[in-house]
């Protein structure tokens, strides 16, 4: 099997490239005499898709290219074609300058327009006819063009009736997409960009096998960090370029970080971007210079009722890692901290909502190792796939199969009446101002404000001590009174839901009653589905006077419901009851305080008494069987008497 035809694991079957241009530039010409490899006199106006084999081009990728019309009758599919693209090829005429100028003001602009984000090459074509005497530098012309337009990864000039550079055309079509320089590239400042830097930085990792912070001759062949392995005279070599360049580079020792990136910004600017392209790859990144998600062992959950947590394993290496960035040893992350942490990852993953100050800080702000097992305990909740690459940008070199758990169905948990859970979500329903941001606030140690406004805080998550020294970890999940209606149309919607908490003003009587409106569609809800919750209602404001009857009829709906009495909490006061501790608890004992609407009554009666008559038919049909049987026994030995 040739090496074009070798599927490599995160490459494109194929590289679709589209050729645009004005009627007269030489696009169909340029086809053509790359697909027959000759100059054709006379060619169709607008050519058919052209197949360049995968042995043509040096990484094995075939190409594909589609040729345009410019007319006003074509447009519609020009622009179909050009969303299509992979790449895009502009042409102008080099002796026809006015198709320059074209390309400045029209063409571009218009790949702009449809927001086509793809590498473009600009191609002049007709170098055969251009005047003589009036001869151009490219770089000159090109240097405000590409200055202009960063898309432009290339320019090139060409012959079809010379057979000139017709080939490079497309390899450099191709080129750009399989190896775009962009991601990895800052073509102005001339520097390699971060997230190049930090993947670079993993592997330099990686391939240090005795972590003494740099790369011997043996290491350098053993993980090939340059795509192929390099003899003695050649390290040597590379050694003394990098020494002349960046002195701190090279040590006694091999290689430094500083060299190994000094080296791969060299390939690049001198046009070898395939080779730190191939090296990436080579390590699991896909375009985007993240690791290959199909790659990720990530478990699946078989129910939707079940969740994804860190393994022990996970937490003893996140536990390392912590301590090991701690430069301080004050048993805190400051934010430069955690920056040098995650700076082998594509970015830190907790700068952006959902993780943006949900955990608990010092009053410095920084992240305790409290805070910092939280944080990963609600990413892995939430996005499992992500929080598993963190764990391999990070360096866990245990099998990654090994980092995380998926639990037990809560509904086998209610059946057992345990849980194997460490990590629970309570969903936080509620009116507006009825305390909920203030109890979501307490649970990570925020002080109380008078104002809240509106609030995006969606999650909090905490370590919540439990008896016999224990720790479990609560993730408290808001769902906006607005959205309740919608976020309950899912029929999964509670399926990842471990308690509900329904927080009411208790000065208010319209908040209780629209908080025991919500227990009752969340209640209703979870009977039609089969993913009922265990429910608590949580009295906020208790600093606040009560209106008269607020303590009978909160506990009327409790008892009618079959929950537990209301929680009675203040947090201006700081007087929270245990709520978090009752929480995990209610969690814990998820067969419990699940509450009961008189349609889920009905509903388990009706099913109980079709149980029982099931169960009378089945006693009828087996004394029926018994009776035939008695009798056919009967009848035998009447007819055959001893």
């Amino acid at each position: 099997m040739s090496d074009a035809s070798v599927r490599i694991p995160g490459r494109r079957s194929y590289v679709r490239v589209v050729v645009v241009g004005d009627r007269g530039t030489g696009k169909s010409s340029l086809i053509a005499a790359v697909a027959s490899e000759s100059f054709i006199e006379s060619v169709a106006p607008v050519l058919p898709p052209t197949r360049l084999p995968a042995d043509y081009f040096p990484d094995g990728v075939p190409v594909i290219v589609i040729d345009t019309a410019s007319s006003l009758e074509g447009k519609a599919k020009l622009e179909e074609e050009l969303k299509r693209a992979d790449a895009v090829v502009v042409t102008y005429a080099c002796d026809q300058t006015e198709t320059l100028n074209r390309i400045r003001n029209f063409w571009l602009p218009e790949v702009r327009r449809l927001k086509v984000k793809v590498p473009v090459i600009v191609v002049g074509c007709k170098t055969d006819l251009r005047d003589e005497n009036y001869p151009i530098s490219l770089e000159h012309e090109m240097a405000p063009l590409m200055q202009q337009f960063r898309e432009i990864e290339t320019c090139i000039e060409c012959s079809a009736a010379d057979l000139l550079q017709i080939p490079d055309v497309f390899y450099y079509a191709q080129k750009a997409v399989l190896h775009p320089t962009a991601p990895l590239f800052d073509q102005e400042s001339q520097t390699l960009k971060p997230r190049c830097i930090r993947a670079l930085k993993r592997i330099f990792g990686l391939c240090d096998l005795d972590m003494d912070g740099a790369l011997s001759d043996s290491e350098l062949n053993e993980f090939q960090c340059f795509n192929a392995p390099l003899q003695p005279a050649e390290i040597v070599g590379v050694k003394r370029v990098v020494q002349e360049k960046v002195p701190e580079g090279v040590n006694e020792r091999g290689l430094t970080i500083a060299g190994f990136l000094f080296l791969h910004g060299l390939f690049i600017e001198k046009s070898r971007v395939e080779t730190t392209w191939t090296v990436l790859r080579k390590f699991g990144y896909n375009d985007d210079i993240e690791l290959r998600t199909e790659n990720l062992p990530v478990p699946s959950k078989k129910t939707p009722d079940q969740s994804v947590e860190l393994t022990s394993e996970a937490v003893d290496f996140l536990m390392g890692i912590f301590f090991s960035f701690d430069s301080n040893k004050d048993g805190a992350l400051q934010d430069f901290e955690l920056h040098e942490l995650f700076g082998t990852a594509p970015e830190s993953p907790w700068d952006e909502a959902p993780y943006k100050n949900s955990a608990e800080r010092t009053e410095f702000g920084d992240l305790r190792l409290s805070g910092f097992l939280s944080q990963w305990a609600l990413m892995t909740l939430l996005d499992p796939a992500k929080s598993l690459a963190y764990l391999i940008y990070l360096g866990y070199r245990n099998d990654p199969a090994t980092a995380l758990r998926v639990t037990r169905k809560r509904t086998l948990d209610i059946k057992k009446q345990q849980s194997d859970r460490h990590v629970f979500q309570c969903f936080v329903f509620g009116p507006k101002n009825a305390g909920k941001s203030a109890l979501l606030n307490s649970h990570v140690g925020r002080p109380f404000q008078n104002s809240y406004g509106s609030s995006n805080q969606c999650y909090t998550v905490n370590a919540v001590d439990q008896l016999r020294g224990t720790k479990k970890t609560l993730i408290m999940h808001e769902v906006q009174e607005d959205d309740v209606k919608q976020f309950l149309s899912s029929r999964e919607s509670l399926a990842a839901c471990d308690v509900a908490v329904f927080v009411y003003d208790s000065s208010d009587e319209y908040s209780l009653k629209r908080a025991s409106e919500l227990l009752m569609d969340v209640a209703r809800r979870g009977e039609d589905t089969g993913y009922g919750v265990p429910c608590l209602f949580v009295a906020a404001k208790d600093d606040l006077d009560s209106y008269p009857m607020a303590i009978r009829d909160s506990e009327a709906i409790c008892q009618e419901m079959k929950i537990d009495a209301p929680i009675r909490v203040s947090v201006k006061e700081s007087n929270m009851n245990n709520i978090f501790w009752r929480i995990v608890s209610t969690a814990e004992r998820c067969y419990l305080s699940v509450p009961e609407t008189e349609y889920g009554r009905n509903k388990k009666q009706y099913h109980l008494l079709v149980n029982r008559s099931l169960m009378f038919a089945s006693v009828g049909a087996a004394a029926a069987v018994i009776a035939l049987a008695a009798y056919r026994v009967y009848s035998s030995r009447k007819s055959h008497p001893s």
